[in-house]
C-alpha cells in the first residue's frame, strides 16, 4: 500500500488522484471519505443517508471514468456529497448548505465536474442523453455519459421519456439505477415491485453471473460477438425473470443487478461498460446510510436529512434546548388539520407526489389509508389524478411543494382550471426555502398562480390562519390555492374551531397614521416585529394583511389608498407578477396616486442559507422592513414606484 492507512483522503484533491489508485487503496478509499461524511454532517447537517450509500459507486466511477471529460450527472443530488469531496471541495465542504458557502446539489458555476445543475428529480437522463446525442454529433466517440438515477427517481414520467427516447438512439449513454428502495420515504407503486422481483429472483442471478463472465470473455465470438452476447442475455432475462424485462422492452441494454457496495467489482463492470456502445443500464443495489449503523438500522427517512446535529458515536440527536410551548411546524399543522376536517367530511381525500413526512400527509395515510395517497414523484400525475377525483366530487387536497408544483404548471392550467374543478393546492416551502437554495425556493406561485382564471390565491399570516384556509377552501367549489413556508409557525395555541372566512376578504391588524404597510402570508409576521420597532421611534405605521391575493379586498383597498399616499408591500415571493404586482395594478386600474415601495424576492437566482439570512439578503427582514419605512417617509428612497 503506497499510503498509510487514514491518510488517504487528504492527498486526494481531484478525480485524477483517484484514478491513480491501485485496488487496496481504492477500498481503503471509500472507507476514509465514508467517514468524512459522517463526520462533516454530524457537525453541520445536511442529507445524510444518500451519500452514504453511493460512497463505492461514487469511487468507482470517477476512478474509471475520465471526468470532468466523461460527463457525470447525479440526479436531484442528495447522494452527491462523496462526488463534491473528491471533486476539489474536501477543504471547504464544511460550508455545504451554509450561507455562501458551496450548494447541497450539483452546480454547474460551481465546479467543471458538475455536468448538469440539480436539485429536482428525475431530470438526469434526458440530461446526460442531450450531452450525448451532442458529442456523438461533435464526433467526440470516446467520451462517456453517464447518468445515476435513484429507484425514487425512476417513478417520474420524465425519466421514462428520456429512456423511451434513448432506446432509438446509438448514443453512449450508461444509465446508473441506484436502487435502494428509498426516495426520501419509502418507494411506492408498480415500479418498485418489478424492480424487487428483479433483485429477489435467485435463478436469474446465477445465469447474470454466468453472462457477465460470457461477456468478460467476448472476444472469441468474432464480430458479431455483442449481438450473440445480448442475445443469450435477453433470453436468459425472459426465461427466468416474471415478465420481459422493462428497459430491454425500451431497447436499452440491461445489466445487473449487482452489488453497489462491492467497490471492486463495480470497477470491473465500469471498465466493461466503457467498450460496450449504446445506451445501456446498469442496476445496481445500495443500502441508504450504508456505513453507519443508526442509519442503516433506523428510520431511513429521518436519516435522509437529520436536520439537526448528531453525535456521531452514539447517534443521539443534539436537540436545541426550549422555553415554553413551542409554535407548531406549517406542515404539521397541515397534516393535524386536514385529519381533523376529514373525519368530519367524508369528500376529502390528500394527495402527495413522494413527499408524505415533508408535508405531513403520513398522518393521514396513517389514519385514513384508503384516502390519502402518496403516487411517487409525478407531481403531473399527482395534479390530473386530484382532477380526476374532483370529477366525481370529492374534495382533493393536493400537498405539493411551491417549487415542485412547476414541474405541473400544465396540468394547474389544463385539467384543473380550465374546467374550474375543485382541487385544493397546498403549497408546502412557499417563498425562500433556506438551505435547499435555488432549486428549492417557493418563489415564483404567487405569480403563476394569480394569472390562472377561476384561480382563489390565498396565504395565512399564521397557523390559525391556515387551518381556516383550509376549511374555507372545502366550503367552496373552485380552483383553490393555499401556500405556506418552510419550518417553525407562530402561535404555540394553534389548534382552536374552524372558522370560515369571507373569500377575497383582509384585515385591519392595525391603525396608523404615517404609512400603510399591506402585506401577504407568513411576512406579515416580520412587518409586526418592524411595526413595533418603529413605534418606539413615533413613527405610526398602518397593517394590512390581506390574505388573498386573488381575488382582492376593493375596499379593504379603497380605504388604503383613500387615506395613504406612502404604501409598502411585503411578500416572500417575486416581485415580478407577485402580491406587490397586484396591488400596483389595483392602484393604476382605479386611478389612485401613491408612492409605492414593494418589498420581496427580487429578480435574481437567491442562493442558499438560513432563511432570517436571505430575508435580509432580499430586504425583507424586520429591520430592513424599518429602513425602507424610514426611507419612504422621509422621501430617499431609490425607485420609487409612483403612479399619477
Amino acid at each position: 500500500m503506497l499510503i498509510e492507512s487514514g491518510k488517504l483522503l487528504a492527498q486526494i484533491n481531484s478525480p485524477e488522484d483517484v484514478r491513480k489508485l491501485n485496488y487496496d487503496e481504492v477500498v481503503l478509499l471509500c472507507g476514509e471519505l465514508r467517514q468524512f461524511i459522517i463526520d462533516n454532517v454530524s457537525i453541520y447537517g445536511g442529507h445524510f443517508g444518500a451519500s452514504l450509500g453511493v460512497v463505492e459507486l461514487t469511487v468507482a466511477l470517477h476512478h474509471v471514468f475520465n471526468t470532468p471529460d466523461d460527463m457525470l450527472v447525479w440526479d436531484v443530488g442528495h447522494q452527491a456529497y462523496g462526488h463534491k469531496i473528491l471533486t476539489g471541495r474536501k477543504d471547504k465542504f464544511h460550508t455545504n448548505r451554509r450561507y455562501k458557502g458551496i450548494s447541497g446539489f450539483p452546480k454547474r458555476s460551481e465546479s467543471e465536474y458538475d455536468a448538469f445543475g440539480v436539485g429536482h428529480s428525475s431530470t438526469s437522463i434526458s440530461a446526460a442523453l442531450g450531452m450525448a446525442v451532442a458529442s456523438a454529433y461533435k464526433n467526440e466517440k470516446d467520451r462517456q455519459h453517464i447518468a445515476v438515477i435513484g429507484d425514487g427517481a425512476m417513478t417520474a414520467g420524465m425519466a421514462f421519456e428520456a429512456m423511451n427516447h434513448a432506446g432509438v438512439t446509438n448514443s453512449n449513454l450508461l444509465i446508473i439505477l441506484n436502487d435502494n428502495c428509498m426516495a426520501i420515504d419509502p418507494n411506492v407503486g408498480a415500479l418498485k415491485d418489478y424492480l424487487t422481483d428483479i433483485t429477489t429472483s435467485h435463478t436469474y442471478n446465477r445465469f447474470r453471473d454466468d453472462i457477465w463472465k460470457l461477456l468478460g470473455k467476448i472476444s472469441k465470438f468474432g464480430p458479431n460477438a455483442q449481438a450473440i452476447a445480448s442475445n443469450m442475455e435477453a433470453a436468459v432475462k425472459t426465461a427466468f425473470l416474471k415478465q420481459s424485462n422493462l428497459f430491454e422492452s425500451l431497447k436499452l441494454r440491461y445489466f445487473g443487478p449487482v452489488d453497489g457496495h462491492d467497490v471492486g467489482h463495480l470497477v470491473s463492470i465500469f471498465k466493461d461498460l466503457k467498450d460496450i456502445q449504446g445506451p445501456k443500464l446498469l442496476h445496481v443495489i445500495t443500502k441508504k446510510g450504508k456505513g453507519y449503523k443508526y442509519a442503516e438500522e433506523g428510520n431511513p427517512t429521518f436519516w435522509h436529512a437529520p436536520g439537526m446535529k448528531f453525535d456521531k458515536i452514539t447517534g443521539e440527536l443534539q436537540k436545541k434546548s426550549v422555553v415554553g410551548k413551542q409554535a407548531p411546524r406549517y406542515q404539521d399543522v397541515f397534516g393535524e388539520s386536514i385529519v381533523e376536517l376529514a373525519k368530519a367530511n367524508d369528500k376529502i381525500m390528500g394527495i402527495t407526489p413522494a413527499m408524505p413526512t415533508g408535508s405531513s400527509l403520513n398522518l393521514m395515510m396513517a389514519t385514513m389509508p384508503d384516502r390519502a395517497f402518496d403516487v411517487g414523484i409525478a407531481e403531473q400525475h399527482a395534479v390530473t389524478f386530484s382532477a380526476g377525483l374532483a370529477v366525481q366530487g370529492m374534495i382533493p387536497f393536493c400537498n405539493i411543494y411551491s417549487s415542485f408544483m412547476q414541474r405541473a404548471y400544465d396540468q394547474v392550467v389544463h385539467d384543473v382550471c380550465l374546467q374550474n374543478l375543485h382541487v385544493i393546492f397546498c403549497l408546502d416551502r412557499a417563498g425562500l426555502a433556506g438551505a435547499d437554495g435555488p432549486t428549492h425556493h417557493g418563489a415564483y406561485d404567487i405569480a403563476y398562480m394569480r394569472c390562472l382564471p377561476n384561480m382563489i390565491v390565498s396565504a395565512p399570516m399564521d397557523e390559525i390562519e391556515l387551518r381556516n384556509l383550509m376549511y374555507t377552501a372545502t366550503e367552496t367549489k373552485q380552483p383553490f390555492s393555499i401556500r405556506y413556508p418552510r419550518g417553525q409557525g407562530v402561535t404555540p395555541e394553534w389548534k382552536v374551531p374552524f372558522q370560515k372566512l369571507e373569500i377575497g376578504k383582509g384585515r385591519k391588524l392595525k391603525s396608523g397614521s404615517d404609512l400603510a404597510i399591506l402585506s401577504f402570508g407568513t411576512a406579515g409576521n416580520l412587518a409586526t416585529k418592524a411595526i413595533e420597532k418603529l413605534s418606539l421611534e413615533g413613527i405610526s405605521v398602518a397593517h394590512y394583511d390581506l390574505r388573498f391575493v386573488k381575488p382582492l379586498d376593493a375596499a379593504l383597498l379603497n380605504e388604503v389608498f383613500n387615506t395613504f399616499d406612502k404604501i409598502l408591500t411585503i411578500e416572500d415571493g417575486c416581485l415580478q407578477g407577485g402580491f406587490g404586482s397586484a396591488i400596483l395594478e389595483y392602484m393604476a386600474d382605479n386611478q389612485f396616486v401613491a408612492a409605492v415601495k414593494r418589498l420581496g424576492i427580487p429578480d435574481l437566482i437567491i442562493e442558499h442559507g438560513e432563511q432570517n439570512e436571505l430575508y435580509a439578503e432580499c430586504g425583507f427582514d424586520e429591520n430592513m422592513i424599518c429602513e425602507e419605512v424610514k426611507s419612504l417617509l422621509y422621501q430617499t428612497i431609490k425607485n420609487q414606484v409612483v403612479v399619477r
